[in-house]
């Protein structure tokens, strides 16, 4: 991350990452009120999955403000549920982050404060503000009662602090099976916010964690685990979507009884990003993979980071898109074509452009003997970038099927018998001859070159505006393979144009939806 400057403030020169919001103008009256001397900030995902475009935004707001500040961000993963978390998953996030360019000092996990997190569960009860609780888990959902009706104190509810601490302790000796008994917070059980009617902080999992392996049996909730983490890292603007509003009550309960007289972290909340036409659900991405529907997590067709990546996708185009769509409190739908629109302006200047055949049709030039190699240029003219590739043209070519018709209809422009079209990057040809197999089926033309047409059209003949180019001395590749490169030196489509390998794998699958 950046180092920390002497005034942590943005300078108004500097370009920010993100652009001014709610939550910066919190963040500027913080430290021009002394609040806080300087911004440290968290991205926590939790490594149950592949990163997705849901992450890119809100790493964007954590990493990105405290760029913009010069502070810190700490990567993070919330690992407290040892049944579906996999170390591969926190190495996927790790990329996927540092691809969208992000940095920090020391990967952190919460698996990490499991001893001090227990201390300061039995703080809790030591305090009075924590029981163990035997009921069964619909037992205690039914308990709580309902948005008009107070929830209804369980049995357990006034067991004393010595006996809390025997049983808790019990807990974390393995005594107890799974589900036998939960630790709950003592808060309010007629409170208007549901997530302070006793919530419950520990469970009993018999489960292996990938990192601790079998050294624990009792593990926290989320809501317990996540806002002391943040107090014990000296996090200072705990940004989350807005989902978790209600839990802020719960983490300043929390904070304000474990951390007296601290600074603590305090919660701001921004509104969900959601693509139109994507799911990012984490529960059906799983089902997706583990049922064969993709070719795994990074399948392009994934709206993951590492399947945007697979499909070509640079990390600026996803940078862009995250700053376009800004920051609010509200929760949007984004219109898909926001990110192919960053997408497409991103490859606009970095992508040189190579075609390709893809469903070759063979094309015999009969007055042409030898080969010769012209060029053709990377770039179109709108992008200030040079650069030209050379291209072979030769008496044997291959042109898309569907650039040639035999019996035309009414607007088409390409290649049909006696009609001329210009070879892109190369001489107008016309159709002499069309050659048919037993079946009826067209499997090569028999064309002629315009002699003098390279880079003008000829005098007296009506040149189709076909904008298919020529191939090289084989095809591409067969109509029934689909290449994850476009590294053959064959150059011509028509409609399906290819940019490059980053290209031509967003806009097929784009194209395809």
């Amino acid at each position: 991350m950046t180092p920390p400057r002497e005034d942590p403030t943005p300078d108004a020169d500097t370009p920010r990452l993100v652009n001014p919001n709610f939550i910066t103008d919190i963040v500027d009256r913080d430290l021009q009120d002394g609040r806080h001397e300087r911004v440290v900030t968290r991205f926590p995902p939790e490594p149950n999955g592949y990163a997705h475009i849901g992450h890119a935004f809100a790493s964007f707001i954590d990493f990105g403000v405290a760029v913009d500040y010069g502070g810190t961000c700490h990567l993070r993963f919330d690992d407290t549920n040892p049944e579906v978390e996999e170390m591969r998953y926190v190495r996927s996030i790790e990329e996927d982050m540092r691809w969208l360019g992000w940095r920090w000092q020391t990967t952190r996990f919460a698996s990490d404060y499991f001893e001090r997190l227990y201390d300061l569960a039995e703080r809790l009860i030591t305090m009075g503000d924590a029981y163990v609780d035997s009921l069964p888990s619909e037992e205690i959902q039914r308990m709580r009662g309902t948005a008009l009706e107070p929830g209804t104190p369980s049995p357990y509810r006034e067991r004393s602090v010595e006996e809390n601490l025997e049983l808790f302790r019990r807990m974390r000796a393995g005594e107890f099976p799974t589900g036998a008994h939960v630790l709950r917070a003592k808060i309010d059980l007629a409170s208007p916010n549901m997530k302070l009617r006793d919530p419950l902080l520990y469970r009993i999992v018999h489960a292996t964690h990938y990192r601790t392996g079998d050294d624990w049996c009792i593990y926290p909730f989320y809501d317990f685990q996540h806002p002391l983490s943040d107090a014990i890292e000296g996090v200072t603007h705990s940004l989350c979507s807005l989902e978790f509003v209600d839990n802020r009550e719960l983490y300043d309960w929390l904070v304000s009884r474990l951390f007296p007289g601290e600074r603590r972290p305090r919660q701001y909340e921004f509104g969900r990003r959601n693509l139109e036409y994507t799911v990012v659900s984490k529960r059906r991405l799983i089902r997706l993979v583990q049922e064969g529907y993709v070719d795994g997590w990074d399948d392009p067709r994934m709206p993951t980071l590492a399947g945007l990546r697979r499909r070509g996708v640079r990390p600026e185009a996803i940078r862009d898109f995250t700053a376009r769509i800004g920051v609010s409190r509200t929760n949007r739908t984004v219109d898909i074509a926001l990110l192919e629109h960053s997408v497409r302006d991103d490859l606009n200047t970095e992508a040189p452009r190579v075609m390709a055949v893809t469903d070759p049709l063979a094309v015999t030039l009969t007055n042409v003997a030898g080969g010769e190699t012209l060029t053709a240029p990377y770039w179109p003219p709108d992008v200030p970038r040079t650069g030209e590739r050379p291209l072979p043209f030769g008496p044997r070519l291959w042109i898309e099927k569907g650039d040639f018709a035999e019996d035309p209809p009414k607007g088409f422009r390409r290649l049909a018998p006696g009609r001329a079209v210009r070879l892109r990057h190369a001489y107008v040809i016309r159709c002499d001859e069309v050659v048919k197999d037993a079946a009826g089926t067209v499997t090569e033309l028999r064309c002629s070159v315009l002699e003098g047409t390279l880079g003008r059209n000829p005098e007296g003949v009506k040149v189709g505006r076909w904008w298919s180019a020529t191939a090289s001395s084989s095809p591409a590749w067969p109509a029934t393979t689909r290449p994850r490169a476009t590294s053959s030196s064959a150059s011509g489509t028509s409609g399906a144009t290819r940019r490059t390998a980053a290209a031509t794998r967003w806009c097929s699958t784009a194209s395809s939806r």
